[in-house]
């Protein structure tokens, strides 16, 4: 299935990303994570769908419960496309750290 909504789009929301963090640690129901929130169930179910949409959640069936968990494929994909401009930026404050310091040891 071909990805429709903007994975960046997806994680941009902190339910979503909420979503994720608790999904993470095991395979959930859509009624066990709705709990963890107070948004309607239906809104949960709305962010369900666009994280899944992402291929950011799986979900898999088992007799009549639907668990979702967290494709590691596309979270590794997603982190290997961050990981260049982390260490820009990581680099970045690095060397303006060095400045402040030798500004700050100069007074």
């Amino acid at each position: 299935m071909k990805s429709r909504r903007d994975v960046f789009q997806a994680i941009a929301d902190p339910t979503r990303r909420a979503i994720l963090t608790l999904v993470a640690a095991n395979a959930m129901t859509p009624g066990a994570i709705a709990a963890n929130f107070d948004s309607a169930r239906q809104t949960i179910s709305k962010h369900i769908q666009i994280l899944t949409e992402c291929e950011l959640l799986q979900q898999e069936q088992t007799g009549r419960e639907i668990h979702y968990h967290l494709n590691p494929r596309k979270m590794m994909e997603l982190a290997e496309f961050i990981e260049p401009f982390r260490k820009l930026w990581d680099d970045r404050f690095n060397k303006l750290e060095a400045v402040m310091k030798n500004y700050t040891s100069k007074k």
